[in-house]
């Protein structure tokens, strides 16, 4: 049974004098989102993010306690699955207003040492997947005349590093996805969009910051000064957070006629 939601278009603006205004309900009351790769880093900060906007959030990760933890804390609901199966995709609700696609992984080797079924895996994980989840969630969102979709791209999907081919064609065919999407869903008042970071302060970063500076011999510190964020003009790591005021704010209701682009927060990276 369909749910009531939010009428579909666009909220007025609030006055800027006169009587004291009524509070507004939060952003996103009466909405649905859906977060892959829920249970920690850029996933987690966003998935709290859209709940505290008033979202109910679908919490999609295959670590189940950590899924499962923060569901019960931000009054989401917990899908413990495996995203490199595309047939679980079919298992996940197909009801979300807002979809933010972040799933992924990495591996690092030369593409002649590059191993293939790794690297098709990283495209079934960060590609596939996408496309099947958004395949299956913007036929609700076309009938109700309003939609969301973020996709957590990386300077990777704008640039290209030696070692990162499977990470980086993944994170550029997202952008492609991305615009597809934008220019099919305009009509139905369905955004698409990317957000684009450098290196974000996630589990996944901080190990890579511990392995490089035990491979190379030097500090963490230069790691991540002297290496991740050399092309970088501002020389600290992005918060999760940061990642996830953008994604709210592209979700919120002066952004609808922002879609098919890519939302660079990489210090400066590619204006270098």
């Amino acid at each position: 049974m369909e749910t009531s939601r939010r009428p579909d278009h666009e909220p007025a603006a609030p006055s800027l004098g006169g009587s004291p205004q009524v509070p507004a309900e939060p952003l996103l009351a009466g909405r649905t989102a859906l977060v892959t790769g829920a249970a920690s880093g850029i996933g987690r900060a966003c998935a709290q993010a859209l709940a505290s906007a008033g979202a109910h959030v679908h919490v999609v990760d295959r670590s189940g306690e950590a899924a499962k933890s923060l569901a019960e804390e931000i009054g989401g609901t917990a899908w413990v699955v495996d995203l490199s199966d595309p047939a679980v995709v079919d298992t996940l609700p197909a009801d979300a207003d807002v979809v933010v696609n972040n799933a992924g992984i990495q591996h690092v080797a030369p593409v002649h040492e590059f191993p293939p079924d790794r690297f098709a895996l990283i495209q079934r994980v960060m590609v596939e997947t996408p496309f099947r989840i958004l395949r299956r969630t913007l036929p609700g969102m076309y009938e109700r005349g309003w939609g969301r979709v973020v996709n957590i791209s990386s300077v990777h999907g704008l640039r290209a590093s030696p070692y990162k081919s499977a990470y980086v064609t993944a994170k550029h065919a997202l952008e492609g996805l991305s615009k597809v999407v934008a220019l099919e869903a305009a009509e139905y008042g369905v955004t698409s969009n990317c957000v684009s970071p450098g290196y974000v302060r996630t589990p996944l970063v901080e190990n890579q910051i511990a392995d490089q500076a035990r491979t190379h011999g030097i500090s963490e510190a230069d790691v991540v000064g002297r290496v991740m964020l050399e092309r970088s003009a501002i020389k600290r790591l992005i918060e999760p957070a940061d990642v996830a005021e953008a994604v709210l704010w592209l979700c919120g209701p002066r952004t609808g006629h922002i879609t098919g682009t890519s939302l660079s927060m990489d210090g400066g990276w590619t204006a270098n």
